[in-house]
């Protein structure tokens, strides 16, 4: 089980995955913060500590390319996973990506491994 002072950044736009995939890491014992774009994301980051961020790529409002470039520019010193429906293996990310739609355990494991639980 995670410590309960790791905090997660959730960002993803659809509703239905964003509180399901909220309830399955609180159940994990993480603290989750969620936002529904990249501009609630900011707003969370900048009135939260941050341990991971797990955050979808495409979204309609900063999402994409730009979004990502602002994790590299701002967040360096935290923990990103990107997942996405819309990425291939074949385009570069710097960050490590869940394709969609991936198993919410996949994601547990990928963050524990990565906060070295």
């Amino acid at each position: 089980m995670a410590e309960p002072s790791t905090t997660i950044l959730l960002v993803e736009d659809e509703d239905a995955i964003r509180l399901t995939l909220r309830d399955y890491l609180e159940r994990k014992s993480y603290r989750v913060l969620v936002a529904s774009d990249g501009v609630g994301a900011i707003k969370q980051l900048l009135d939260n500590s941050v341990d991971v961020i797990v955050t979808d790529y495409r979204m309609e409002i900063l999402g994409g390319d730009y979004w990502l470039r602002f994790l590299q520019k701002f967040c360096s010193d935290t923990t990103i996973i990107i997942t996405s429906g819309f990425l291939r293996p074949e385009i570069p990310i710097p960050f490590d990506v869940l394709y969609k739609p991936f198993d919410y355990t996949e994601l547990a494991e990928l963050v524990a491994q990565k906060i070295g639980v």
